[in-house]
């Protein structure tokens, strides 16, 4: 390899970083790391990048990302975080009406079952039925990003129109604020781990105790969500 190329592995970190950007631009992430650590950037030069420094070579080129968009394109950028697919795990049969008051919930992922996702550069989404006796896995689909010029986070937040509540391990304003106009509240949990873990936490405030957030995401009546503030009014 000549000093002036990029290996495959530095080539497939700077797209997945450059998915975090509005427009998925990787020449725009080039010059940016021009900046940081210099041309062509290596193994060893990504790896002393700390977040600072990208912040300070960012300030021109990413202004609109805010600190989690950055971290996360740093993780990426040091090879934290896995760049090979893991194929979902198996979908679970799944009919409209199968789980009585159950939700909807997409949980963004790099790979396997693992919630480890940033919302503008997940691999996919893993979407789930969740009600306080069960959780089923009933979709994963793969994230198609935009061209040039176009919504990439609209275009996601319309990927997952259908649910409520979406669990991600970082998001910036502007993608949030696409999230929430579609219907959907988005949930950070920056210390990731397994998605269906989550769920099943979920499942323990899903049942008479559920926030009025959480009641509303579940379609219960008003009058209802407001009789479950009031865990100490008789039933």
């Amino acid at each position: 390899m000549s000093n002036d190329t990029l290996s495959d592995e530095i080539a497939l970190r700077i797209g997945l970083a450059a998915r975090i950007l509005p427009e998925a631009d990787p020449a725009r992430m080039l010059r940016v790391l021009a900046d940081a650590v210099g041309l062509p950037p290596t193994a060893a030069a990504l790896e002393a990048l700390r977040l600072k420094d990208l912040r300070q070579a960012a300030d021109s080129e990413l202004a609109e990302l805010d600190a989690d968009a950055l971290k996360s394109m740093l993780a990426i950028l040091k090879g934290e975080t896995g760049q090979t697919v893991a194929p979902a795990p198996p979908i679970e049969p799944y009919a409209e009406g199968d789980m009585p008051d159950s939700i909807r919930v997409a949980c963004a992922s790099n790979g396997g079952e693992a919630l480890d996702g940033h919302f503008g550069a997940a691999r996919r989404f893993l979407v789930y039925q969740v009600s306080a006796a069960e959780v089923r896995l009933i979709d994963a689909r793969e994230t198609q990003d935009s061209g040039p010029g176009e919504d990439k986070n609209g275009s996601r937040a319309a990927s997952i129109a259908d649910c409520q509540l979406v669990y991600v391990a970082s998001i910036g304003g502007p993608a949030a604020a696409k999230v929430v106009k579609a219907g959907i509240h988005p949930i950070k949990d920056p210390d990731g781990g397994s998605a269906r873990t989550r769920m099943v936490a979920l499942q323990r405030v899903l049942g008479d105790q559920a926030p009025p957030w959480l009641a509303k995401a579940m379609g219960r009546a008003p009058e209802e969500r407001v009789r479950l503030t009031r865990p100490g009014d008789a039933a």
